[in-house]
């Protein structure tokens, strides 16, 4: 009798990434991705969460069994048919996340949720052939049953966005179909974000831009591995290579997942990787009329509530340190914190219990899920700065860096002036460093624009909002008030 696939290891992901994957980091081709400054430590992040859900006490919680093959598979690929899968989709991707204190935006279970709302409703696919909806759903069951960690690129380059993609100077310029074969396709161009894209072993290229009539080369669904030849990464410049101590960039040196430019130079896709081909209607539809959207950013919300825990954390434990905590003004911004983290707290969990059964796929609420990230853009900066204001002049007045805390000479000044009435000074400065790391820093000011639009421009955002809301149940209070019958009048 065959034993079913055991869960893959953080030991088995990292001798993955040695596959022959074309990257350049200043100028320079990276040998090994595991290994190489930049990426070593976020890779190692990356095996972390794969280790916590192969141990056998999390076995319950973050793994269901394959259908295919009878074996453990993570929970980010159940398709919910409950309010309950729902729920453990969610107690997974939290999991995940406090490994990462929610820093990693685009770990395996990211892009997990858009193949498994590809999957959920496979009749979309089927519109432009029955080939590619099959197509689809086998993908996601090898996703799912090899563990694969997948990133995805579908913004196209801003080039020049006053000219659709067919229009641009070149038309290789965006990713998009160059050669048909019996065998599959080619494909040239350029796309992005494709954030997480080093440390993955595959690349979903899709587009979620609107698409006009005689963009049809670019309206492609399809995935391709890491090392598929052709295929080149540019990431922007990796905050880990500056790094050059854990004590001083705790969080840069750890949880850098790099955003890539991508190139495809002739990439050779076979028919079977390929979900959608030059199907504009299509293209639009998998984003809106499956469960793809609303599954792939309430693993977006799960983590961006962690790090909203983390950072309301950080705050309390920065106020306890200096002797504020019970300072009432300082009090009363922490309840304004902590007000707003329980709010996206809400609002994710009304992403379940508001969430309704369609043909037998769970979809999350929509509506709570757009106005989380319509208010998400509106009032993380709002919160960042807070704690920049209960922080002070702190930050500035830190230490150099470690080695004035080593330094013989100079280590007395550090223990008398840096501590504080609760600690020395590098427990101190530590919390001030992790609390810098996250707030001011190059790794912090990404993130602060990474929140701001990794769901899309604000106006996108509002306009979901715009579309899911129940303006009828409102308008009808409006016209139930006028029509209110005269009330009467003299005694």
């Amino acid at each position: 009798m065959a034993t079913a696939p055991s869960l893959r290891t953080g030991a088995e992901y990292l001798r993955s990434l040695n596959d022959g994957r074309t990257v350049f980091v200043e100028g320079e081709k990276v040998k090994d991705v595991s290994k190489h400054k930049a990426f070593r430590e976020a890779a190692r992040s990356v095996g972390r969460l794969y280790d916590i859900a192969a141990e056998p006490a999390n076995r319950e919680l973050m793994t269901f069994t394959s259908p295919k093959t009878g074996g453990p598979v993570h929970r980010a690929y159940q398709i919910p048919r409950s309010h309950a899968d729902l729920r453990q989709r969610r107690l997974f991707h939290e999991k995940w996340a406090e490994a990462t204190f929610g820093l990693m935006g685009r770990t395996p279970d990211h892009v997990a949720g858009f193949f498994t709302g590809y999957a959920s409703v496979p009749e979309t696919f089927a519109k432009g052939g029955q080939k590619y909806a099959d197509n689809v759903v086998a993908f996601y069951e090898k996703m799912r049953d090899e563990h694969l960690y997948v990133s995805y690129a579908i913004v196209p380059p801003q080039i020049d966005r006053s000219k659709p993609a067919h229009k641009q100077s070149d038309p290789a310029l965006y990713a998009g179909v160059v050669k048909e074969r019996d065998d599959g396709i080619v494909i040239s161009g350029a796309q992005q974000l494709a954030t997480g894209g080093v440390l993955s072993d595959w690349l979903h290229l899709s587009c979620i831009h609107p698409l006009q009539p005689g963009d049809e080369n670019y309206a492609n669904c399809l995935a391709v591995p890491m090392n598929a030849p052709g295929l080149k990464l540019y990431p922007r410049r990796p905050f880990a290579l500056r790094a050059d101590n854990s004590f001083d960039y705790p969080l840069s040196s750890r949880f850098d997942e790099t955003d890539n430019y991508v190139i495809f130079d002739n990439v050779f896709v076979p028919w079977e990787h390929v979900f959608i081909y030059r199907n504009i209607e299509v293209s639009r539809d998998q984003w809106w009329k499956t469960t793809a959207h609303t599954l792939g950013n309430h693993q977006a919300q799960c983590r961006y509530v962690t790090k909203l825990r983390f950072l309301a954390g950080l705050a309390q434990r920065m106020n306890e340190m200096t002797g504020n905590a019970a300072t009432p003004p300082v009090q009363v911004m922490m309840g304004e914190l902590a007000a707003l983290v329980s709010i996206f707290e809400g609002m994710l969990m009304a992403q379940e219990t508001v969430s309704e059964v369609k043909n037998g796929v769970l979809w999350p609420s929509a509506l709570s899920l757009y106005s989380a990230m319509a208010l998400q853009s509106e009032l993380n900066g709002r919160m960042l700065e807070m704690v920049r204001e209960l922080a002070g002049g702190a930050f500035i007045t830190l230490p150099s860096s470690i080695a004035d805390l080593e330094n013989p000479e100079t280590a007395p000044d550090m223990e008398r002036y840096q501590r504080s009435a609760s600690t020395d000074a590098k427990h101190r400065v530590a919390l001030m460093r992790l609390l810098w790391d996250f707030l001011g820093s190059e790794f912090g000011s990404r993130h602060a624009q990474y929140e701001k639009f990794y769901g899309g421009a604000s106006f996108i955002v509002k306009m979901n909002v715009y579309r899911n809301f129940d303006f009828k149940r409102a308008g009808a209070l409006v016209d139930a008030a006028l029509a209110l019958p005269p009330v009467q009048t003299g005694e």
